[in-house]
């Protein structure tokens, strides 16, 4: 990985390169990059906690994913690529400056930036949670330190051409090392699924193991992230063309559900499985959770050579969606927020931007306990946040900046209040349903009543 970024760094000349690699991306690479960026560690990691709690309805979670893929490929690409490659545009804030106005673009750019810290934390996590799990060598800290290092090296040097190109490596090795080394090992520990099934129950092998409020939660916080994830919009810019785009995004879909969201689930049930067998002592599970079952069940059923390929597998798992989220932080602080595209050090403030970000978000990932939870809480923030100016210039003619910025404010601002707050919402609703219910609304009475001669801001 280290390798591909000094390669890339060599060949990198300028922003255009940097963030967008020259705009001439093909379908697999932009699709395999996507899926790892969106799935990646954290999903990994999760999913495994899901399975091993509710069983096969876990896959649920990326179902949803499958459906904002697809929307977007429809909906949005069309629109945002020809927009994008006439304009230079190289992220997300600058399709909204472009519809909207420079304080819109500011308010994305903070919005979206901390979202992608967060969610940059959340994978070192996942990593830390893996490794400590794991290797009794190794604390949770010092996993931490060496992960997240190499990342944002890698990514600091050779920008998104690096970020893509190292994805796809990424998701071959992940893929290739759950189903062809993880699996088979679990289900042979276990005498097989016959007698893996011994041990779970009926509900966990059934898709109905799971609330339509769950349903609903995943669905507002996953689906709408496609259509304003920083890290989607480089790959949109990146493309050689619209119709490239939208069949890298089929492609992604297609990989998240069925194929990672049942893979994840599944060996999360093989871990529920192998606890009940005994093969994962109950001393180590009482002092671990959920989403720590999965790494504890591969360190006892795999022999040592078998156990590096896994690890290697969800290692890059874990770093190909860091690297994707330092990327978007990145854009949207040097580019978006202190306008540095124009300078003549344009290039080197990017990868140092980068540098900064990725030791700022290790440093958080050393104080967060939940990997799904901070994942889908960033999620969101940047939805709530996010959405309605995106819906307003894909459904409007002349949509109004005065309603982007106070649908902006108001959706972010609910889920903070209600998050700090600590409200309970009737239904086991998250506080992302009436953060982004509340935001749209803004958006429509504003940009439906606004006035003739509207100011600009």
């Amino acid at each position: 990985m280290l390798f591909i970024g000094f390669w890339f760094h060599k060949k990198n000349n300028n922003t255009e390169d940097y963030f967008v690699g020259s705009r001439k991306m093909t379908r697999w690479h932009l699709g395999l990059s996507v899926v790892a960026t969106d799935v990646g560690g954290g999903f990994s990691i999760g999913l495994g906690g899901l399975g091993f709690v509710m069983g096969l309805s876990g896959s649920w979670i990326l179902f949803t994913g499958l459906i904002g893929a697809w929307l977007t490929a429809v909906i949005l690409i069309p629109k945002v690529h020809k927009t994008g490659v006439k304009n230079g545009l190289q992220t997300f804030p600058e399709i909204l400056k472009y519809n909207y106005g420079k304080t819109v673009a500011l308010a994305a750019a903070v919005i979206s930036a901390i979202g992608y810290m967060g969610f940059t934390a959340s994978q070192v996590l996942a990593g830390a949670k893996l490794t400590s799990a794991t290797f009794v060598a190794v604390d949770m800290t010092e996993a931490v330190i060496i992960m997240g290092a190499i990342a944002v090296v890698y990514t600091a040097l050779g920008g998104i051409k690096a970020v893509i190109y190292t994805d796809t490596a990424q998701w071959i090795i992940l893929l290739s090392g759950l189903s062809l080394v993880g699996v088979p090992f679990a289900l042979h520990s276990l005498g097989g699924w016959e007698a893996a099934k011994v041990f779970l129950t009926t509900e966990m092998l059934q898709l109905t193991n799971v609330k339509f409020t769950t349903i609903i939660n995943w669905a507002f916080s996953i689906i709408p992230i496609w259509f304003i994830g920083m890290t989607l919009y480089q790959r949109i810019f990146a493309a050689k063309s619209a119709k490239e785009a939208k069949r890298a995004w089929y492609i992604a879909g297609v990989f998240e559900y069925p194929f990672m969201a049942f893979l994840g689930v599944f060996l999360g049930m093989l871990a529920k499985a192998a606890f009940s067998a005994g093969i994962i002592p109950e001393a180590e599970m009482a002092m671990a959770d959920n989403e720590s079952a999965m790494p504890l069940m591969l360190k006892h059923v795999l022999p040592i050579g078998a156990l590096g390929l896994i690890m290697a597998a969800y290692f890059s798992a874990i770093l190909s969606t860091a690297d994707s989220c330092l990327m978007a932080a990145s854009g949207n602080i040097s580019r978006d927020l202190f306008n540095y595209k124009k300078s003549k050090n344009a290039l080197k403030v990017a990868q140092w931007m980068t540098l900064v970000i990725g030791i700022a978000a290790i440093s958080v990932a050393l104080y967060i306990p939940s990997v799904l939870d901070l994942m889908l809480l960033s999620y969101a923030f940047m939805v709530c946040g996010l959405v309605a100016p995106v819906l307003g210039f894909i459904i409007y003619k002349k949509p109004s900046p005065i309603a982007a910025i106070a649908a902006m404010i108001t959706g972010s601002s609910t889920l903070v209040i209600i998050q700090i707050s600590g409200i309970k919402l009737p239904y086991e609703l998250d506080a992302v349903v009436p953060g982004l219910l509340l935001s749209l609304l803004v958006m429509f009475v504003i940009q439906t009543f606004k006035p003739e001669k509207e100011v600009s801001i």
